[in-house]
């Protein structure tokens, strides 16, 4: 089995490394919640107060953080200290700049780095069917597959490094498209009459039904919008930012994103 160094050990992470443990696999993990650390001890991971000591001994440094600012904060310290040959493999979905600069980091040492964006949810996670996506050389690749499938299926690698945030990124912003279509596809079935329940049974049937619209289901589409909001704003902003470092324009996507009826951008215009 592998060894691993884990860090962000939260809503998601946890049952990451729980996944991992029941696996067989060495876990070492940096946790700061004291709750956290006494529950993930308790089913065998190592548990250290340094991001650092997780790392030193990894073949695989498994990183699940919210976001770029976190990885910023934590990802050069790891990639220093992990052993020449390991593979450092990132979950958030942020930008890939940052990787490539944690990649030229790592070189000189031996150390590869994989973007590994995810798509679902802890229950997924649980379930053992998390989508992963893999970015980065073969090897590295190779290894982080070895660990992941511990939690995920299916496991996609899409290229080189970059190559999955930019899928995880291009996916996102489709999905926000989604939620905003959805949301006015209820609102034009309430004043035709339609009850929210009815549309969304049928067009789970139809060419028009949609993962967003599914997710949905009966929830209010305001309060589902509040509910996700967090989340796809940061990662809306996160694709306009990569496509802004890699000179693409998001386009028509990015404008249903913002002016759809959910303020699910920071300059959300709304419908005209």
């Amino acid at each position: 089995m592998t060894t691993i160094g884990f860090v962000g050990a939260g809503r998601m992470g946890e049952p990451m490394v729980e996944r991992l443990l029941t696996a067989g696999h060495s876990v070492t993990v940096f946790a700061r919640r004291a709750e956290v650390r006494e529950r993930l001890a308790a089913q065998g991971a190592v548990v250290v107060d340094e991001a650092g000591d997780a790392a030193a001994t990894a073949d695989v440094f498994l990183s699940c953080l919210f976001s770029d600012q976190q990885l910023a904060e934590i990802g050069p310290g790891v990639v220093d200290a992990l052993p020449p040959g390991a593979v450092f493999a990132s979950h958030t979905t942020g930008s890939v700049s940052l990787l490539r600069d944690l990649a030229d980091q790592g070189s000189a040492r031996g150390v590869h780095v994989v973007d590994a964006p995810v798509s679902g949810t802890d229950v997924d996670i649980r379930a053992g069917r998390l989508t992963v996506l893999l970015g980065g050389p073969d090897r590295a690749v190779e290894a982080v597959v070895g660990a992941v499938v511990a939690y995920a299926e299916p496991v996609l690698r899409t290229g080189g490094l970059g190559s999955a945030l930019a899928v995880k990124l291009v996916n996102n912003l489709l999905f926000a498209a989604q939620v905003q279509t959805a949301s006015a596809a209820v609102q034009l079935a309430r004043r035709l009459g339609v009850a929210q329940d009815a549309l969304v049974e049928a067009l789970g049937h139809s060419s028009g039904g949609s993962a967003a619209l599914r997710h949905m289901g009966s929830a209010d589409p305001e309060q589902f919008g509040a509910r996700i909001r967090e989340f796809l704003v940061k990662d809306v902003a996160a694709c306009e930012a990569a496509a802004s470092d890699l000179g693409v324009e998001p386009g028509f996507l990015l404008d249903v994103v913002r002016r759809g009826p959910l303020p699910l951008t920071p300059d959300h215009a709304g419908a005209d």
